[in-house]
């Protein structure tokens, strides 16, 4: 019997069209991961990730099971600061000029209740996102933190009572300093009307609608302070802040944006 042939890689081969592809690589992949908490400690939960490089014209393909190889290799173990080396792996076993991570999960936050201090859990949902281009990292962390808003215009013109409504504040923000997921959070909650929780007593539930009463929003409120606090904020670099009130009085949301660079 003679040796056997080599398997061909076909994906290695060359293209002849002269296209570059900005994007390619693996979506929606589900992989259990480890977060460091504020606290001090870890949290295991489930992310999906979207991986990607860019391919120059030359190649016909890339080599999807490396973004697997890599994933695993990190042992689940991931954090802002262990991310973007993560990243920066991608690009380089692939041979690419740029590589681009993202990876959605489920945070867990315990609280407690203003009142009567019963312990909840929350979830948020955060992603982190990488890339690396021409030697330079990038890492963007986005948080989604609900909370409520009051309108003041309906408070102002009302004899009694007031509309209110379940806002998502929105933040993305480009770090050059480790960013804790809770700290962002921390700005969103504190700038709402009032923030949610997971459990709450009638004690709670009478000082939180009470407490949204005395501290109305509009959804450019929202946008404006949760801004100031970025603005301030020197690990901060770059940040986009949304909050879209989804209106208990009219069959729409209200949205507002603010996106800004601290850079130059």
């Amino acid at each position: 019997m003679g040796g056997r042939l080599p398997i061909p890689d076909v994906q290695g081969s060359r293209d002849f069209r002269r296209i570059d592809i900005d994007k390619v690589g693996i979506k929606s992949i589900r992989h259990p991961v480890r977060i460091a908490e504020r606290g001090g400690g870890i949290q295991h939960t489930i992310a999906s990730l979207n991986m990607y490089v860019a391919l120059p014209h030359h190649f016909k393909g890339t080599h999807m099971s490396r973004f697997v190889e890599i994933l695993n290799a990190c042992d689940g173990e991931v954090s802002p600061e262990s991310f973007p080396r993560m990243v920066e792996q991608v690009a380089t076993r692939l041979e690419a000029d740029s590589g681009h991570v993202e990876m959605t999960f489920p945070y867990f936050i315990r609280k407690r209740a203003p009142v009567s201090g019963v312990h909840s859990l929350m979830d948020y949902e955060v992603t982190f996102i990488g890339a690396v281009e021409a030697g330079r990292r990038t890492f963007t962390m986005h948080v989604v933190v609900p909370v409520t808003s009051l309108c003041p215009c309906s408070k102002e013109i009302s004899e009694y009572g007031a509309h209110n409504q379940r806002s998502h504040v929105s933040i993305r923000a480009r770090t050059r300093g480790f960013v804790w997921i809770e700290d962002l959070v921390d700005y969103a909650e504190q700038q709402a009307s009032s923030e949610l929780y997971g459990l709450l007593k009638r004690p709670d539930e009478k000082f939180v609608t009470e407490r949204a009463y005395d501290n109305p929003k509009f959804v450019e409120d929202l946008v404006r302070d949760v801004a100031a606090l970025l603005d301030a904020d020197e690990r901060i670099e770059w940040y986009a802040v949304e909050s879209e009130n989804f209106e208990s009085i009219h069959n729409h949301s209200a949205y507002a944006m603010i996106e800004r660079s601290k850079v130059g």
